[in-house]
């Protein structure tokens, strides 16, 4: 499998949802099978995943959110390839 480019447009795998979940007061990746708790960084990237926004799109979004944070790309490529092995994005 190639790495995540900063071109490629990604987007929630299908039969995959992301939402707000108030009683566990995190964001939550819905799939038919079940279900799986994100931490706030996970949640907030996944958030930005739309299939319209480029990788680099949704870095930069991020760096303007938290300015000053180094390395947001590193860690925004970084998950993404994780999220990808998981399946939850294609």
């Amino acid at each position: 499998m190639s790495l995540i480019s900063r071109e490629q447009l990604l987007a929630l795998r299908q039969g995959f949802r992301l939402q707000w979940e108030p009683r566990q007061d995190c964001h939550v990746l819905l799939y038919p099978e079940g279900m799986i708790k994100l931490n706030a960084s996970a949640g907030q990237i996944l958030d930005l995943v739309d299939g319209k926004r480029s990788v680099a799109a949704i870095i930069n979004l991020l760096c303007a959110s938290f300015p000053g944070v180094s390395d947001i790309d590193e860690d925004v490529l970084a998950f993404l390839e994780v999220a990808r092995a998981q399946f939850w994005i294609e």
